[in-house]
């Protein structure tokens, strides 16, 4: 028990006195980076999933 207190004490000191925190303009500028290239990559996949879905239909079509 003593070492879990111990761990939980200097794990608390490290948050709140050694980590430097963002700013909360940095934040917001880092989750807009985030929330557009993931909207890039759903599209990127979604047209590649279109491409192959279509594509298959028309070669299946053919035969």
């Amino acid at each position: 028990m003593d070492k879990l207190r111990t761990f939980i004490k200097e794990s608390w000191h490290e948050i709140t006195k050694e980590v430097t925190w963002p700013k909360f303009s940095e934040l917001q500028s880092s989750a807009t980076l985030v929330l557009v290239a993931s909207v890039i990559f759903a599209l990127v996949v979604g047209a590649i999933d279109f491409l192959i879905d279509n594509g298959l239909k028309l070669l299946y079509s053919s035969f």
